[in-house]
């Protein structure tokens, strides 16, 4: 029978790409991975790496036995989630990864209400953007992951993973004051930004596919000065009148905006937020808790927010 322990330390190089990443990951010494894959090659009888420059990849059989070794951990996950549902207090240790806007408006919520609910359940929040968490929740580095999808760019989850809808966060043109006809036609108003600077998200990211699909489905190609991650430079910039933006709308937090908004085309008006797990650990007792605690945390934002706009 092969060695799990081994097994595992191949399904780590898979995901991680190197053998350097995988002994930083499990605080190992390189040269102990090394020996640990090369004594798995042993009770194979096969070779399972082969050397391309100075990194290693998987052959196609060393994929055969990472495939079963993944089936055989997601089995593991259902025990360990069969385990804490028959306990009657639930604790232990929950590592969760999101993106900003999330982060600063539905999480701080949700921790509330685990806290309060489940006072021994240990919480670790990690700001990480949804493409690099993806990966390091396949890596077992995270328990769920927020992600977000923009209108049409919707990809291939990996497989292993399971998830689950948390709200459609609504979409704006988010324009200077100055900038711009007041008009009712999302197409007009986005082109009446042609000539304006704009601020995006970095190069290659799935916000920035979709922003720059958009301004040239409109008829131009957008000037973008500034490039960041964090929405709120974005919002802002919008605000001193150096930049136009698109911002979702969990940027305000429930409350009211400070900047002039435009609706946008049909089809392009929301953006999917969800949580992500790993398969076999969706029915985890402290899973199940922090999704219901996000989903309350969602309705209490759109309570504000509600609130806001009758104000």
């Amino acid at each position: 029978m092969f060695d799990l322990h081994r097994l595992r330390l191949l399904r780590e190089l898979k995901h991680r790409g190197t053998l350097a990443a995988v002994a930083a990951a499990l605080s190992y010494a390189p040269s102990s991975v090394s020996q640990q894959l090369s004594q798995l090659e042993a009770e194979v009888g096969l070779q399972l790496l082969e050397p391309v420059g100075r990194r290693v990849r998987l052959t196609a059989q060393a994929e055969i036995l990472v495939a079963h070794t993944e089936a055989v951990l997601e089995r593991l996950e259902r025990a360990e989630a069969d385990i804490a549902s028959s306990l009657t207090e639930l604790t232990g240790t929950l590592r969760i990864a999101s993106f900003q806007t999330a982060a600063l408006t539905l999480v701080p919520s949700a921790l509330g209400l685990l806290r309060d609910r489940h006072p021994h359940l240990r919480v670790h929040v990690t700001h990480m953007e949804p493409e690099e968490a993806l990966s390091a929740l396949q890596a077992r580095d995270f328990d769920l992951i927020l992600a977000e999808e923009y209108p049409g760019t919707r990809n291939p989850r990996p497989a292993g993973l399971e998830q689950q809808d948390l709200l459609d966060d609504p979409l704006h043109l988010a324009l200077p004051r100055l900038a711009g006809p007041e008009t009712d036609n999302p197409m007009a108003a986005l082109r009446s930004l042609a000539d304006h600077p704009w601020v995006m998200e970095p190069k290659g990211t799935p916000a920035r596919n979709w922003a720059m699909s958009l301004c040239r489905d409109a008829g131009f190609e957008p000037d973008v000065r500034f490039e960041t991650t964090d929405l709120l430079l974005h919002q802002r910039l919008v605000e001193q009148q150096l930049a136009a933006a698109f911002l979702p709308g969990l940027v305000w937090s429930g409350q009211p905006s400070t900047i002039g908004l435009r609706q946008l085309p049909r089809g392009q008006r929301t953006r999917r937020v969800f949580t992500v797990v790993r398969s076999g650990s969706g029915q985890h007792p402290a899973i199940l808790a922090c999704r219901d605690a996000l989903h309350r945390a969602v309705t209490l934002c759109s309570r504000q927010t509600s609130a806001e706009h009758t104000n």
